[in-house]
């Protein structure tokens, strides 16, 4: 933990979300939930001397300014993925209670001490690319992270709250106001993260449910 290259304050799962909320107009940098002491050490390993792809972050917020999102996103995507069921529109949507970061997934209870980072940055959207976070297995690299949290951001009203060793929490204020339209997110957020489909709601009718209902938005790679 003291080599975490950037300031960290300690709170309960159950504070997480409160003390996150006022580091927002603290203007120490911009916070973010990383979890617990395994989350944080999981995305120390992105620090190491040895971690392949080490670009600084000039660069990837370059490379990020480059990405038209969601169209570059789901062409590098095409060739990896088939488009999953979209299946029935469903009758019962269950909506979340917050971050996923501040609970353990497996039990759904609070986490006895999460970590927030403060980040150097106003801009938020910056996050994944200081943190280097991102480019393993399914996940895309830190550039698509950016330029798909501006664009969320900029369309849905949406900010980062959490950001594990392989999950993300965002919060939206504007969410799709017709099945059209949360359809159509539902496949930009499959070839952004084909998990909670694959692993999760198993259609996009279920996902597209969830985002028309819920104002949290939640991701995870294997």
């Amino acid at each position: 933990m003291a080599a975490f290259p950037f300031e960290r304050i300690e709170a309960t799962g159950e504070q997480g979300l409160a003390t996150w909320e006022q580091l927002k107009s603290a203007g120490r940098g911009s916070p973010v939930i990383l979890g617990d002491d395994e989350s944080v050490a999981a995305i120390m390993e992105d620090f190491h001397p040895s971690w392949p792809d080490k670009r600084a972050i000039a660069k990837i917020l370059a490379a990020a300014d480059g990405i038209e999102h969601p169209k570059d996103l789901i062409s590098h995507r095409e060739e990896e993925y088939e488009p999953p069921p979209i299946g029935e529109w469903p009758t019962d949507v269950a909506t979340s209670i917050g971050p996923s970061a501040v609970v353990d997934i497996t039990t759904d209870k609070p986490l006895d001490k999460v970590h927030i980072a403060l980040i150097p940055t106003d801009d938020w959207t910056t996050i994944p690319a200081h943190l280097h976070w991102g480019g393993w297995n399914a996940c895309p690299g830190p550039e698509f992270h950016v330029a798909a949290l501006r664009s969320w951001r900029d369309r849905f009203g949406a900010e980062l709250v959490g950001l594990g060793r392989d999950t993300m929490d965002l919060r939206v204020t504007r969410r799709p106001q017709t099945r059209k339209a949360a359809l159509e997110l539902a496949r930009e957020q499959y070839a952004y993260c084909n998990d909670i489909v694959d692993q999760g709601t198993g259609t996009l009718s279920d996902l597209a449910a969830c985002l028309k209902a819920d104002p949290w938005w939640f991701f995870w790679w294997d």
